[in-house]
């Protein structure tokens, strides 16, 4: 029994081809649909499962071909986040057979596919339960290491990937002197279309980490969202998953976990830290003109289409960068567009992991960095300013 499955977002299709391949299927998979058509004619399918959002040729396209241009009868079923009734009427009066809408389990995948084509009859099969869900969005995250072998949790990290499609991590080594690459390749050893690795040879800092890893993973053309998180897991993965759920929900452009303590919220601090993150952040506020709780979270989460205006640039600071960030979209886009753009999140769960790289004697410096970052970003202001005006007239 045949199963050809078409979707532009290969983190999609992975998990599902696993899964059909372990209960007995032959499985094919492609993520460009004009390829999917030829592999359709070469591979003659028993089944037929398929996206409908593809750039270039859709996935009604595809059906169109299978039921009009080749007047075939192959089982047809749609697995898309394309909830509009207008679509979901459109397909049936196609011809398909079945419409699923992401997100759903793998388990629920399966057990139409066999009501559609019935159960590959192999000794070897497995008919274990899945505990993964298929997304309709998928994510990129960056994880700066530095000297991380002794506390990265590799077992969180492998065990949200395994149970969460459409996730891809991407650590970036920052130049450490221990054996930090090493687990991160071994972390990785398996799953190479789920986690990648990047090595800075020398140590720049988190800063230019992040910068580095949200560039590269923007290069994915299947990712939707790009964002970045502690390797100490201080704020966890599924917090983090909040975060993705409420940016994939809305027209936010950036959400931001935030550290405040509240009624059924886990959040730890040093007390002294917080004393200081309290005087550093209404230092912020009046630099952004905004009024943020808390922007020094280390969880945070991004549309692609302003990954290039938050990172393109070298950061003037190391540990405030996210400061920056802010400011770049409040001078590219305005004060108040930004701000809109821009959500705050509470998380459920913050604790303050031992062995931080901050030091104590680091957050007093960070008041300087501060001040940096007025002049510089005052400058660009004026910058932008004048080349308006020039352009203008």
């Amino acid at each position: 029994m045949k199963v050809l499955a078409i979707d532009d977002q290969q983190l999609v299709l992975l998990p599902l081809e696993k899964r059909l391949l372990e209960l007995g299927y032959e499985v094919k998979i492609e993520t460009d649909a004009s390829k999917g058509l030829e592999l359709y004619d070469s591979f003659s399918p028993d089944l037929v499962i398929v996206d409908i959002n593809m750039p270039g040729v859709s996935g009604l396209d595809v059906v169109k071909h299978i039921r009009n241009t080749k007047n075939s009868d192959t089982p047809i079923m749609i697995l898309s986040g394309n909830t509009k009734d207008d679509t979901i009427t459109e397909a049936f009066e196609l011809g398909i057979n079945d419409y699923m809408k992401k997100p759903l389990s793998l388990n629920e995948i399966c057990a139409r596919v066999k009501r559609l084509i019935g159960v590959p009859q192999i000794d070897n099969a497995i008919h274990s339960k899945s505990n993964v869900m298929i997304q309709q969005r998928c994510v990129g995250v960056v994880i700066p290491c530095y000297d991380e072998e002794e506390r990265l949790l590799s077992d969180e990290f492998l065990n949200f990937v395994d149970e969460n499609s459409g996730y891809h991590l991407c650590f970036v080594n920052d130049g450490s002197k221990d054996k930090t690459l090493e687990v991160l390749h071994e972390l990785q050893k398996g799953r190479e279309d789920f986690i990648t690795v990047y090595d800075c040879e020398k140590n720049g800092g988190k800063a230019e980490a992040v910068r580095l890893g949200m560039l590269h993973m923007a290069k994915k053309d299947d990712l939707d969202y790009i964002g970045f998180l502690d390797a100490d897991l201080s704020t966890d993965l599924s917090d983090f998953d909040d975060l993705v759920k409420t940016i994939e929900n809305s027209d936010f452009k950036i959400v931001s976990g935030s550290r405040i303590s509240r009624m059924g919220a886990n959040i730890t601090k040093e007390s002294a830290r917080k004393i200081i993150s309290l005087t550093i952040n209404f230092i912020i506020r009046k630099i952004l003109k905004m009024d943020f709780k808390d922007t020094q979270c280390g969880a945070k989460i991004f549309s692609k289409d302003v990954i290039d205006i938050a990172f393109s640039e070298k950061f003037v600071t190391q540990w405030i960068f996210d400061v920056e960030i802010f400011k770049r979209m409040t001078i590219h886009f305005g004060l108040k567009k930004a701000k809109a753009m821009l959500c705050e999140q509470p998380l459920k769960r913050w604790i303050h992991a031992d062995g931080s790289k901050l030091s104590m004697k680091d957050s007093v410096k960070i008041v300087g960095q501060l001040a940096q970052i007025a002049w510089v970003y005052r400058s660009k202001k004026s910058n932008l300013k004048t080349i308006r005006s020039l352009k203008v007239a």
